[in-house]
């Protein structure tokens, strides 16, 4: 048996693919143990069960997300809707390189509340953060003013629905190739600037 980091990694990364884009319950241990090549014991060596795996994707998830989302707010600067911008480019990221990691969020959301709180908590630090850097440019009235926190969740809702969300998509006409992805970032940029001008 494989008791190396790696193997964890490995096994976290592709129960994060496979949740993703097959839903938690629909996927085994087997299957993950298969997509990684190691035996199903290797797997429950690591995480002891099921739910133990889930759990640790939960916490690799949400700290690459923090990762993303706070470089992209560093790289912006000052200006809001330069940030604003920055993260709506760092959502769909892995959107085009991870879909699986967005649909992981939104699978996640649909699970038990044990699991959805466990996810709450730890990207809580980083919702404090985007809640009073809103409030602190609404203030300045470089924003529009309205409440913070549930502005934080539109964001994220807006964002994070855009970007798992490819077979409604497609009923409008909307192609899941790359330039079809760009145009609905520059679309969703629009939207979200138009709504918070001043």
């Amino acid at each position: 048996m494989e008791t190396t980091a790696p193997t964890r990694t490995r096994i976290l990364d592709a129960a994060t693919v496979l949740f993703g884009v097959r839903g938690v319950e629909a996927t085994s241990l087997d299957e993950i143990a298969l997509k990684v090549g190691v035996r199903k014991q290797t797997v429950l060596y690591w995480f002891p069960s099921k739910d133990d795996l889930l759990d640790g994707v939960i916490h690799q998830v949400a700290a690459e997300l923090t990762l993303a989302m706070e470089a992209a707010v560093r790289a912006a600067g000052s200006d809001p809707m330069d940030r604003i911008v920055a993260v709506v480019k760092a959502a769909f990221r892995p959107a085009v390189r991870r879909p699986a990691l967005l649909g992981l969020v939104r699978e996640v959301s649909r699970l038990s509340s044990r699991h959805g709180a466990l996810l709450l908590e730890l990207v809580q630090p980083l919702v404090h953060r985007a809640t009073a850097a809103l409030e602190a440019d609404m203030a300045m009235g470089r924003l529009r003013r309205a409440d913070p926190g549930v502005l934080v969740a539109l964001i994220y809702a807006t964002v994070t629905g855009t970007a798992t969300e490819p077979v409604a998509l497609t009923a409008v006409g909307w192609s899941s190739d790359t330039a079809g992805l760009r145009r609905l970032r520059a679309e969703l940029v629009a939207f979200l600037v138009a709504a918070l001008r001043p």
